[in-house]
């Protein structure tokens, strides 16, 4: 590996990017005609002055036919209601917009010059694929991205990009690292994509501090409708040692049901292996429409970023929710997108009251971030803060400082923590940094 390295995005997911430049010109073209001040006026510079409410944007894809997050923006509109109903920040309201970016370019590029139109001091716990269509308007701005979800390698490179998570790279060390002691061949089915040759890399960087051999890499069409043909291939490398069983981790991103699908009426022509994946590829709802208990993900390993949805620490979100959100089916505690927008909150408010009764603008929330400002979550994640560069500045991924993540397993049809063994090396949150700096993304 070069430090000099960048590190391409590895959600499994076809990310379609415009040119830079292209974004950069299209978004000083419209601050122009938006802001009616002129083109040297900063979006953001006077909002929430005075006795104003606080602008933020969360943003999120909804009503889509690929990528749908809906309990984003819906989390954060309680969340901003929960805020407002108890004093506010400091004695200021604080006003939650939200956008749709429609899972494309165009609606994510949309999204970002509203939020500087309008004046928001920050976007906050949002979500979407197209980091080149947003970041460049927001940096054009000078708007901070708190808690990006974490599926575009911009997430953890941009200046202006101050994750909470460690995205895909944190959570393939920490499946590989888990399945070190516990599997014979790990057989890995992924995106055949310039996103996916990322993944077995990072997939081995965890098998290899377990002392395990790499995974069998095994190529799927990223669009396909069928993996019949991927199912078989991959249980015939996991069951190639009849003395230790084997392990299928697909990686497929939206298209991992479709996999699992394939594999569930496949897997009975072959002696028993273990499933193992990614929060992103899976989760709860996925779990519970494939039949819970009786479906294919029982007993299967999966790291997340977080504690699982049972744990206590997230008492005081379940509370919000219910307060502000009851029976609103779009917010569910147990979504990775939920948990994210609720810990980028927990930032927001906590650079809010370091501005104190000051001009709250995204210059002074941005200038708050950058100065040594460290954030607890009450344990969900490590204490949070962002310097210059982070330790994974040498693998092209200098804003990536939470590198934690947790193994759960899917027992009795619900995600939970996994019990940790001596075999999985995982308990509560485990740090990923020294097992993503070794590895080899040449």
């Amino acid at each position: 590996m070069t430090g000099r390295r960048r590190f391409r995005s590895t959600f499994p997911l076809p990310l379609t990017r415009p040119v830079r430049a292209t974004a950069l010109g299209a978004v000083a073209l419209t601050a122009c005609a938006a802001l009616t001040a002129g083109c040297g006026v900063i979006p953001g510079a006077t909002g929430g002055s005075g006795g104003d409410p606080i602008k933020v944007m969360t943003w999120a894809p909804e009503n889509t036919d690929a990528t749908n997050k809906p309990g984003m923006p819906a989390m954060a509109r309680a969340y901003g209601k929960w805020i407002n109903a108890h004093g506010g920040i400091n004695g200021r309201k604080l006003e939650v917009l939200t956008c749709n970016d429609h899972n494309d370019s165009v609606g994510a590029a949309k999204c970002a010059r509203r939020a500087a139109a309008e004046g928001a001091v920050a976007v906050v716990g949002s979500y979407s694929q197209f980091g080149d269509s947003y970041l460049a308007p927001l940096e054009s701005a000078g708007i901070p991205y708190i808690g990006g979800y974490g599926v575009t390698n911009e997430e953890f490179t941009g200046s202006m990009s101050y994750p909470v998570n460690g995205g895909q790279p944190a959570l393939l060390a920490g499946l590989g690292r888990a399945l070190a002691g516990t599997c014979g061949t790990v057989a890995l089915v992924r995106p055949d994509s310039i996103a996916g040759d990322q993944l077995p890399a990072l997939l081995d960087s965890g098998l290899k501090a377990g002392r395990h051999a790499a995974a069998e890499d095994q190529l799927a069409a990223e669009n396909a409708t069928s993996y019949g043909d991927q199912a078989d291939r991959a249980l015939r490398s996991a069951t190639r040692d009849p003395a230790r069983k084997g392990c299928v981790v697909p990686a497929l991103g939206d298209r991992t049901d479709t996999f699992m699908d394939s594999f569930r009426r496949s897997r009975d022509d072959f002696p028993a292996v273990r499933t193992a994946t990614v929060l992103g590829s899976v989760d709860q709802s996925l779990i519970d429409a494939t039949g819970g208990s009786s479906g294919p993900y029982e007993g299967a390993y999966v790291t997340s970023w977080y504690p699982p949805a049972s744990d206590s620490r997230w008492d005081p979100m379940k509370k919000v929710i219910s307060e502000e959100a009851f029976g609103d089916n779009r917010i569910d505690p147990a979504d990775a997108g939920v948990q994210t927008t609720w810990i980028a909150y927990i930032v927001l408010k906590a650079v809010l009251e370091r501005i104190g009764s000051g001009e709250a603008s995204a210059d002074t929330v941005r200038h708050a971030l950058d100065d040594d400002l460290k954030v607890s979550t009450g344990g969900l994640t490590p204490a949070l803060h962002w310097p210059y560069e982070g330790k994974l500045a040498g693998l092209g991924l200098p804003r990536l400082v939470n590198a934690d993540v947790t193994l759960q397993v899917v027992r009795n049809g619900r995600l939970v923590a996994a019990r940790r063994t001596a075999e999985t090396g995982l308990a509560g949150g485990t740090d990923m940094t020294a097992t993503l700096e070794s590895a080899d993304l040449d």
